[in-house]
């Protein structure tokens, strides 16, 4: 529900600011040489260097380098180099901690003696995590078992820094709420001066476990739990320290209030100074306070104070989910700040004494902030002001006082995502559109010419292939115009009718018509939709965060499942009296996780359009939800719980007249199982007939297990058949 990962039938490029010290995370994000010159990359077993002038590759580190000895090269999930390049941190052996890949095995080449060795031994195997080579390149500090170690490269002495960690006394890392909803995973800092390092701790003492039961893998069953705070419950205590490597003696932020009703999801140090900055949210998440923290004696100044009548968003909202990094200028005396304070999200510079300057004015959003060029007086944003389906690079000056430019190229109408050099003079660019397969290439910026040896695909657009996909906006009876894209069946008659499936999300965490490779495609259907005879759409409501501005995005506040799916219906019934192609005796609805949720929700508010709807591991009762999301986004449940009410399908589960099929996997941690059981309750209690299929042990994504996804994918595509029949009538 938080998380979309499941519910996208296209690749994304990460984009993420480098840090200033060297970590070797899991994932794909770039890695820039240190003259910003080159790219280091993964070449199979070794890794190159990929010059950017000339498009030249080199060998960095060879497959031999990566070999220990008497062993196969390894496995590198992901690596960094030191800052002065002279050690790699390797890591590899990994494995999953809820949705990702964060726990492993770290490794660290030293290319002065060419000595390759590995860190944590005698630890568990896959048990560290977030390793991170000191900015002095001489130790590396990482989580294992919810403590903090630090190990020195010279002597290979490992030293506990915390010791107290638990399952629920977490050091270093994050809860389940923390890391699924702010995505908040690795959980300490180095400080600039390699003496000290300030972490997270987060106490989930008090949070009560769900428990989801496993009934095949023994032939006893047992419960897995899992810490997870209701919408309603408080959430995990958290505090930020910082501990002295020398003596292991942490102290603590004197950060003001109760650790247990506020959240704490940023925190980095001062570039160059003995001070962090922290953000805190209170527990609705609609006021957030920057505070300047003493590391040494612990005291906290308030600098900046924001609030919202709604919600607001913090960086992994708009930045890929990357919430590390804090965008400071050279001097470290003032930094970039993002708010919709004034109805748009734009940037501000907000500077030591909490003095704000706009710097991106005009009624247009910022999608996210790339890179800040100081050298040029410039930052690079991405920005669609005319379109609220694509994505560009802008370029804005930092002084507030030009329009924004845009620098991806006119012709390119699309999806442009951008990865850019320290330096700002290259950037790795990606673009699609829903027609045009994701083609990447190094560019040369500000001008945006691609470099030599790059793959040259300007011309490719025009070998657009023949299709039956075109994006549109409809206006609802409320006057709302929504964006979507639809997808027509091969050789279409406009004289005939055809039926309609509709696929939904339609809350805060994501878009569905966006225009990038994907849009138009259903990657749960067992074949092809249009080759079958079905016009496939989406439509983005009001809520979802697309750039129409904060209105648009936060009018949805306290009525999820109410004002998204009146627009969704109202969209749908703006179709129908617009194409009389679409046979509105057979329309089907589907989507997943919030889609499913929404899926539920026009069924039963709006039978008498959606006849047939499948709806995947939805949330059936806001209230079992998590605390971070659902109160986000409707508030406390002490204070209003009718709106929790108003919106949950099981409020109307009662009014089910057309075909249902229900999905849901039983070890779903994120929108759990129960769900289904309180939704089966209510059509059970009313003689609803409809379809139901658990799949066990199945996470969100209901992929574990052999077989699984085609099952699915069978069991939707003979459901949709069945009950929508496809073909023109």
């Amino acid at each position: 529900m938080g998380s979309l990962r499941y519910l996208r039938g296209f690749i994304s490029l990460i984009l993420c600011l480098l840090a200033g010290y060297a970590q070797a995370q899991p994932g794909e994000s770039t890695k820039w040489s240190r003259d910003g010159q080159a790219m280091y990359m993964q070449n199979g077993a070794a890794i190159v260097a990929y010059q950017l002038k000339d498009s030249k590759k080199t060998d960095k580190i060879t497959a031999a380098q990566l070999t220990p000895a008497g062993g196969s090269p390894l496995d590198v999930r992901d690596f960094a180099f030191s800052a002065d390049e002279k050690k790699l941190l390797i890591y590899t052996n990994a494995k999953k901690v809820w949705r990702y890949d964060t726990r492993g095995d770290y490794w660290i080449l030293d290319l002065a003696t060419n000595s390759l060795k590995q860190l944590g031994k005698g630890l568990p195997a896959s048990s560290m995590m977030f390793a991170k080579l000191s900015p002095d390149g001489l130790q590396v500090a990482y989580v294992s078992g919810h403590n903090i170690y630090v190990e020195d490269l010279a002597t290979n002495k490992r030293k506990a820094l915390t010791q107290d960690g638990t399952s629920h006394l977490i050091n270093g890392t994050f809860d389940w709420a923390y890391e699924e909803e702010f995505s908040c995973r690795d959980g300490f800092r180095w400080s600039p001066d390699s003496k000290s390092i300030a972490y997270w701790q987060i106490n989930a003492n008090k949070i009560r476990d769900f428990l989801m039961i496993d009934n095949t893998d023994s032939i006893y069953s047992f419960t897995v739990p899992v810490e997870y705070p209701k919408a309603g419950e408080s959430p995990s205590a958290c505090r930020v320290g910082v501990v002295d490597l020398a003596t292991a003696k942490t102290t603590w932020l004197q950060v003001p209030g109760d650790a247990q009703q506020h959240y704490i999801p940023r925190m980095e140090w001062q570039p160059g100074k003995n001070d962090l900055i922290i953000q805190q949210l209170n527990r609705k998440q609609n006021e957030s306070i920057l505070y300047i923290c003493n590391a040494v004696t612990g005291k906290a100044k308030k600098l900046y104070t924001e609030s919202d009548p709604a919600w607001l968003d913090v960086k992994s909202r708009w930045n890929e989910h990357d919430i590390a990094g804090w965008d400071w200028n050279k001097e470290a005396n003032s930094f970039v700040w993002v708010s919709e304070k004034d109805g748009w999200r734009h940037l501000y510079r907000i500077d030591m004494n909490g003095k704000e300057t706009l710097l991106t004015p005009g009624k247009y959003d910022v999608i996210n902030l790339l890179s800040i060029d100081e050298t040029h007086n410039q930052a690079y944003i991405l920005a669609s002001p005319d379109n609220a389906t694509q994505q560009f690079l802008y370029k804005v000056t930092l002084d507030g006082k030009s329009a924004p430019e845009r620098v991806s190229p006119i012709t390119e109408e699309g999806t442009h995502e951008y990865e850019i050099s320290p330096d700002a003079q290259y950037a790795l660019h990606k673009f699609s559109n829903h027609f045009f397969p994701p083609q990447s290439e190094i560019v040369y910026l500000p001008t945006h010419k691609s470099g030599e040896g790059n793959p040259v695909f300007r011309n490719l657009l025009s070998a657009r292939y023949a299709q039956q996909q075109e994006f549109f906006q409809v206006t609802t009876a409320d006057g709302v115009t929504m964006d979507g894209w639809m997808a027509r069946p091969n050789n279409f008659d406009s004289t005939k009718k055809y039926p309609i499936v509709f696929y939904v999300y339609g809350e805060p965490a994501g878009a569905t018509a966006t225009d990038q490779y994907g849009a138009g495609r259903n990657f749960l259907y067992d074949g092809n939709m249009a080759e079958d005879g079905y016009i496939y759409v989406t439509m983005d409501n009001r809520g979802t965060p697309v750039p129409k501005g904060r209105e648009w995005r936060k009018c949805i506040y306290r009525k999820v499942g109410i004002i998204n799916a009146r627009d969704q219906a109202q969209g749908a019934q703006a179709l129908f009296n617009r194409h009389k192609y679409i046979d509105t005796s057979r329309v089907a609805v589907w989507g997943w996780s919030g889609g499913g949720s929404m899926t539920l929700n026009l069924m039963f508010q709006y039978p008498a359009i959606y006849k047939t709807g499948i709806a995947i591991a939805a949330v059936g009762n806001q209230l079992t939800y998590d605390n971070i999301y659902q109160e986000r986004y409707m508030g406390l449940p002490q204070e209003n719980r009718a709106d929790f009410v108003a919106g949950s399908p099981i409020t109307y589960a009662k009014n089910l007249q057309g075909n249902l099929l229900y999905i849901h996997g039983t070890g779903d941690d994120n929108v759990h199982y129960q769900n289904a059981e309180m939704l089966v309750n209510e059509l059970v209690r009313y003689n609803k007939q409809f379809q139901f299929m658990s799949y066990p042990n199945r996470t969100h994504s209901i992929r574990e297990g052999e077989g699984t996804f085609r099952h699915l994918s069978t069991l939707y595509t003979t459901y949709l058949k069945q009950h929508c029949p496809p073909g023109a009538r």
